[in-house]
């Protein structure tokens, strides 16, 4: 492997475990919150799962560069992580939450069914065994979509906000990092635009049977994952205040 293939490779692992591990973080918030006890439990699980998929993905950087998962995760400030914006908003209402991960599960079991068949090895391994559970992540978050858009007046009116809030940010999943076109023509991974597609064919009539509208947006609300909201610099503080009193420590 050659550098610029490998520098090419970390830079995408890093993206996928930052995106998982912030999703989860946020997740995690409607531990002891969520509507009912069974749910309670339920997300909780899928938190962890999306925190345990980080884990993955920064183990295979460690392989690559000697970083640990530890200090990548607690020892980086905001400007460093490569995570998409829609991950680190706020979680607001159960709706917002359940849209979020609806949107980006769909787009994640996509990219985990082509990652399962990448040309390294690690990224196909890694893949296929997290694949079997973002296939429960998915009818979870779709079921609760259905359910919220075809329920009551305030539940569809709560989940079409949460759409019409979304939307624009989840299309960033799909914007190349810069030097992407190495990794799809080594066949690494993808090419983010057939995801796009493929995502895009799943989600639209799915979302239209939820008696959901979709909004007339194309572009997403920013092509830079350098580039973060606030909000992102304030749960990095909470999510590293322990881990950095102690820095020495093994977490």
């Amino acid at each position: 492997m050659n550098e610029e293939l490998k520098q090419a490779i970390v830079q995408k692992l890093i993206a996928l475990a930052d995106d998982e591990l912030i999703l989860g973080h946020r997740d995690s918030e409607w531990t002891g919150h969520a509507p009912i006890l069974e749910e309670d439990i339920a997300f909780a699980n899928i938190a962890q799962d999306e925190i345990g998929h980080a884990v993955v993905w920064y183990s295979l950087v460690q392989e690559l560069t000697g970083q640990k998962p530890d200090q990548l995760a607690f020892f980086r400030d905001a400007p460093d992580f490569r995570n998409v914006q829609m991950v680190e908003l706020p979680k607001e209402d159960w709706a917002f939450t359940m849209m979020r991960q609806y949107l980006f599960d769909t787009a994640e079991l996509i990219w985990l069914d082509s990652l399962a068949q990448s040309s390294y090895k690690p990224v196909a391994d890694a893949a296929n065994k997290m694949r079997n559970e973002e296939i429960y992540h998915y009818r979870h978050t779709s079921t609760w979509i259905k359910r919220l858009g075809l329920g009551t007046e305030e539940s569809h009116r709560r989940i079409q906000s949460a759409l019409d809030a979304l939307w624009g940010y989840a299309l960033q999943l799909f914007v190349p990092l810069p030097a992407e076109s190495t990794l799809v023509t080594a066949g690494v991974v993808p090419d983010p635009a057939e995801v796009q597609a493929q995502w895009e064919a799943q989600v639209r009539p799915f979302l239209d049977a939820a008696n959901l509208q979709i909004p007339d947006i194309t572009t997403p609300v920013t092509t830079s994952r350098t580039n973060h909201t606030t909000h992102l610099v304030d749960l990095l503080a909470e999510m590293q205040s322990v881990a950095r009193l102690e820095p020495e420590a093994d977490w």
